[in-house]
């Protein structure tokens, strides 16, 4: 008698949770809102030491922005998405112009509003790099994920944790839910069987988080990007900056790499 009232419970269950799978809904289209945060104290000190500064003047301009600003650096941006279209831009902020050198480093910079086309594999990128702005249209990133069995909550989600590595030498850590059932993502990472909601770049000190999803009818009149700037292609943009950087020394590296993320 037991087990069949096992049986009858388990058939039961089972009835109940594929019921709730056919009924559930997955979220197409809507406006999610995330933030970028930047460790500020820990990216510069790692920068003075890959660059191999270490003088007084580099320790005062350190202790200098430690006593002005916060250590983590926070800016906004939002991803309208529809179906298989996402336009991802950054949220403008007023703040206040600082003189410190350290302010201006690309890393804390989100300049970059992206209109992708996940149906036909291509973007149109509006970059702005310093004083120039470039219109890149190409293919979307392809990226080798490596999905693992880590779950995490984000903004009401269930998120699933991926791996990868970008550019040969970036590490990318992101987590996305199944549920938005489009494959996209903050800045130009996405690829994964839904949106990523979470991403990490652990040992650069930045991550997106989303901080709301809205689900909600998005019209295509809205699903726009600025398109001022110098049209090219990744590789265009790869040769200008090589050739920009060639006198930068070891802080090419570096600005080269958030330049082409």
């Amino acid at each position: 008698m037991k087990i069949l009232k096992y049986i009858l419970a388990a058939s039961f269950t089972f009835l109940v949770l594929d019921s709730s799978a056919q009924h559930a809904r997955f979220v197409t289209q809507g406006t999610i809102e995330y933030e970028k945060r930047v460790n500020a104290y820990a990216l510069i000190k790692q920068q003075l030491k890959s660059w191999g500064e270490d003088n007084s003047f580099s320790t005062q301009a350190l202790e200098s922005y430690q006593k002005n600003n916060p250590q983590f650096k926070v800016q906004k941006s939002k991803l309208l998405f529809n179906n298989q279209t996402t336009a991802f831009l950054p949220v403008e902020e007023n703040t206040p112009v600082s003189n410190n050198w350290f302010s201006n480093m690309i890393e804390f910079q989100q300049t970059n509003s992206i209109l992708s086309d996940l149906n036909t594999g291509t973007s149109k990128t509006q970059k702005k790099i310093y004083e120039e702005t470039y219109l890149v249209s190409d293919s979307i990133r392809k990226i080798n994920w490596k999905i693992t069995d880590e779950f995490r909550n984000i903004a009401g989600y269930n998120c699933r944790r991926a791996n990868a590595l970008v550019m040969d030498s970036v590490y990318v850590v992101a987590f996305y839910s199944e549920e938005i059932a489009v494959s996209g993502g903050p800045e130009s990472f996405s690829g994964l069987p839904g949106m990523i909601l979470g991403l990490a770049l652990p040992h650069d000190h930045v991550t997106w988080f989303a901080t709301s999803v809205t689900d909600e009818a998005v019209s295509p009149d809205k699903l726009k990007i600025p398109t001022k700037g110098k049209p090219l292609n990744h590789k265009q943009l790869y040769d200008i900056l090589k050739g920009a950087l060639k006198g930068w020394g070891k802080s090419a590296y570096q600005t080269f790499k958030w330049a082409m993320l």
